[in-house]
This record gives structure tokens, C-alpha cells and sequence, in this order.
């Protein structure tokens, strides 16, 4: 086409119709666009919130591109509905009409009017300040597309965290009731017990929380790395996960608590019986260090100490906690004192070893001399002068009061080699056994 304009070559009837159709088809996909921005949930919510912080910024910018968008869209819809006019004239349009169209289709046609303070308060907008702006209509699409692309994206992201978090609060925060009412019950209060204080604490922080979400939801919004599409990211729940967490170990110890409650007797009873048990032990090694002194001769007895007073006394505290239902203090009194009395069992069995050690050496030093003389009855040597004289020192030795192990030891080791001399003779050119039974 060789005629041009002031906006370029002039347009043909086709090429007419057809941008007029596609603005057509624009101008609806913008209407529907906007009037779902309009009645976004999250739009509403902003409109009635008390905001504060980063989200009160941001809102004033946003509603001030929402209200600069309805002006574009406006504008856009006056232009293409002139130009729908001006086609409309006669079945086949004159050059007049079409230089008109071209003008209108592709040159800066379009003129929007504002205000400064609304130009100035939207973020994409471009010559901040100023009354009004003139635009093609494919300028004006372009600026309306950025201007929707900024407002949807503060108003689904701040609908995502208002979706996502006051819920979550507000169910742990009826999980942290029930466990407020939990820990009452088994006298675990604040100023009392540090789970008391942890629940106070949480309960704080949650309050604060909630608020904070409510009226600055942004400040809740972690933005997806690389993602340019509105809403692109998920919500903060750093702080909500840590009080979560929180909570989640005061549970664990209130079960702890619960747990108390319903096995205490046994544990107590158990206890006791442990104590017992350490106690009469230690009789036993008092009693058996008194019989080792009598019975042993130079033999170190180490002392037995008395029973441990200390436990009894906690034992009886335990006892008082469990009747007065402070089960937050009996908790871990019970474990502390479970260590301890199986150490003080363990203590007092190794205090009768050691003490009866001496009686024990004596027994052996019995049974292996036994055992050696059965051997030699066995072999026929039951009456050999030296057998027999050795012995019977031995004898007399292990079985008289007191008893010097050393000198007794000595004796039993003479009768052992002197019966293996007699079971196993050095014999020149025999390896068999000598027997002695005729030498007197």
C-alpha cells in the first residue's frame, strides 16, 4: 500500500478489520481480568484490614495501579469504540476514514488523564507526576499488563499467607489450650516448672504472632528465586514451625509427667525393694568382715559403710510428692534416684566381695586340696607317709582360726608337688608311672 500517514502506511479495510478484532478480543480478556482482580478474595481483604509495615506500603501503591488501571481500561474501551464508530460510517470506508483508523489503531491516540498523587503512587508507572499521558493502544495494553502483573501479585500473595497461617495459628493454638489445661492438671505451672514457663512464653509469641500476620501479611512471604509470575513463592512459617516445635517438646514432657502419674507406686515400690536389698547386703558384708577377722589371719578386710541414709530420705520425699500430686516433681526425683539406687546396690555386692574375698581363697585352697587327695586315693597313694604328713599340715592349717592364708597356700602347693612326684616318678628308660606302694 503506497499511501502514508502520520502514523505510517495507511491501513486497507482487511487490515482494519482484523486489528479491530483483535483489540475486540483484548478489550474482553482485560474486562475479565480486572473485574476478577475486583472481586478477589484477597482484594476485599486488603480493602478492610488494618494493615501495617510492608504490606500498608505496598496496598497504597497497589490501589492506586488498580484505580489507574480502570482509567487505562477505560480510555482503551472509548478508543476502540470510536474507531468501531468510524468503520461503521459506510460499508466500505474512504481513504479519510481509513487514514482516521490508522491514526487512531496505531498512532499515540490515546490521552489519560490523573491525578499527580495517583501517578506518583503507582510503581510502573512512567512520567510520575504528571496530569496525563498519551499512548497507542498497544502502548496502553503493554502498561496495563505490568500494572496488573504488580497488583495481582501483592494481592494473591498476601491472600496466600492470610490463607495459610492464621489457620495454622489458630489450631496450634488450641492445641497449646489443651495442653495449658494438661499441664494444670499434673501441677505443671508457671513459676513452678519450666514447661509451665515455656507454655506462657508460647502462648505470647502466638498472640504476637497472629497479629502480625494479620495486619503485615508480606512480611510473611518468601518470594520464589527466578519466578516472575504473581504469587510466585510460598509462605514464611519459620516462626510458626519454631513455637511448633516448642510446643511439640513441652508435650513429651507432660507425657513424661503422665507417665509418672501412672506407674509411681511401682516405681516407688521397686525402689524400696532396691534399697532393701543394698541394705541387707551390706549387713551381710558387715557381718562377713567380723567372721574374716576372726577366721583370717594378716589379711586386709576393707570397712563396710552404713546404709545410705541420704535415699532414704529422698525415697520418703518421693513418697510425699506422689501423695500431694506433684507429679512435675516427682518426675525427675524418681529418675534420679533409680541411677542411684541400683549404684548403691551395685556398690554395697561389690563391698560383700571384697570383704568375704579372703573366706573365698580359703574355700579354694579347701577344695583344691581335697580334690588332690581324692586324685591320689584314686591311684592307690592314699597312704603315703609324705602324702599324708603334708597333708595333714595342710589340713590343720586351713581349718584352724585364724587362718594365715600365705602360710596355708604354701602348705596346699607342697602337697600338690609332692602328689605329683608321686603320680608322675622321673624313671630313667620308663615313661610309665613308678609304684611306691611297697616303700615305707
Amino acid at each position: 500500500m503506497g499511501d502514508t500517514g502520520p502514523s505510517g502506511p495507511v491501513m486497507d479495510r482487511d487490515e482494519v478489520d482484523r486489528a479491530l478484532a483483535r483489540l475486540g478480543a483484548e478489550h474482553e480478556a482485560i474486562e475479565t481480568s480486572l473485574l476478577a482482580l475486583q472481586d478477589h478474595a484477597g482484594r476485599r481483604l486488603l480493602e478492610g484490614a488494618e494493615l501495617t509495615g510492608t504490606t500498608k506500603e505496598r496496598w497504597g501503591a497497589a490501589e492506586a495501579s488498580i484505580s489507574l488501571l480502570w482509567a487505562y481500561f477505560d480510555a482503551y474501551a472509548d478508543a476502540l469504540r470510536s474507531a468501531r464508530e468510524i468503520r461503521s460510517r459506510r460499508r466500505w470506508s474512504n481513504r479519510d476514514d481509513l487514514v482516521e483508523l490508522t491514526e487512531l489503531l496505531r498512532g499515540q491516540s490515546v490521552t489519560v488523564a490523573g491525578s499527580a498523587s495517583a501517578t506518583a503512587a503507582a510503581p510502573t508507572m512512567a512520567g510520575t507526576g504528571k496530569l496525563s499521558e498519551r499512548f497507542s493502544l498497544a502502548e496502553l495494553v503493554e502498561r496495563m499488563n505490568e500494572l496488573y502483573a504488580t497488583s495481582l501479585d501483592m494481592v494473591v500473595t498476601a491472600d496466600a499467607v492470610w490463607s495459610a497461617l492464621p489457620a495454622r495459628i489458630d489450631l496450634l493454638a488450641a492445641e497449646l489450650q489443651r495442653t495449658r489445661q494438661l499441664a494444670h492438671s499434673v501441677g505443671v505451672r508457671p513459676g513452678e516448672h519450666p514447661s509451665g514457663d515455656d507454655l506462657e512464653r508460647i502462648t505470647r509469641t502466638l498472640t504476637t504472632l497472629r497479629e502480625r500476620v494479620v495486619s503485615d501479611p508480606l512480611d510473611f512471604w518468601l518470594p520464589a528465586q527466578g519466578s516472575s509470575a504473581p504469587g510466585g513463592g510460598r509462605p514464611d512459617t519459620t516462626r510458626y514451625d519454631r513455637e511448633a516445635r516448642a510446643l511439640e517438646e513441652v508435650r513429651r514432657e507432660i507425657d513424661a509427667v503422665l507417665t509418672v502419674r501412672q506407674d509411681a507406686e511401682a516405681r516407688l515400690v521397686r525402689l524400696r525393694d532396691v534399697l532393701s536389698r543394698a541394705d541387707r547386703t551390706l549387713a551381710e558384708a558387715r557381718s562377713a568382715r567380723g567372721e574374716v577377722l576372726a577366721k583370717i589371719a594378716a589379711s586386709e578386710v576393707p570397712a563396710v559403710s552404713g546404709p545410705p541414709t541420704a535415699l532414704q530420705e529422698q525415697l520418703a520425699t518421693a513418697a510425699e510428692y506422689r501423695r500431694h500430686a506433684q507429679w512435675h516433681r516427682l518426675s525427675p526425683l524418681l529418675e534420679s534416684l533409680e541411677a542411684k539406687a541400683d549404684d548403691e546396690l551395685l556398690r554395697a555386692r561389690e563391698s560383700l566381695t571384697a570383704v568375704t574375698a579372703p573366706l573365698a581363697v580359703r574355700a579354694e585352697l579347701r577344695g583344691r586340696l581335697d580334690a588332690y587327695k581324692a586324685k591320689v586315693a584314686r591311684h592307690g597313694f592314699a597312704e603315703d607317709p609324705l602324702l599324708v604328713e603334708r597333708y595333714d599340715a595342710a589340713r590343720r592349717m586351713l581349718w584352724s582360726a585364724p587362718c594365715d592364708l600365705r602360710v596355708a597356700e604354701q602348705a596346699v602347693l607342697r602337697y600338690q608337688h609332692a602328689a605329683a612326684e608321686v603320680l608322675v616318678p622321673r624313671v630313667p628308660g620308663h615313661g610309665g608311672p613308678q609304684d611306691r606302694r611297697g616303700e615305707s
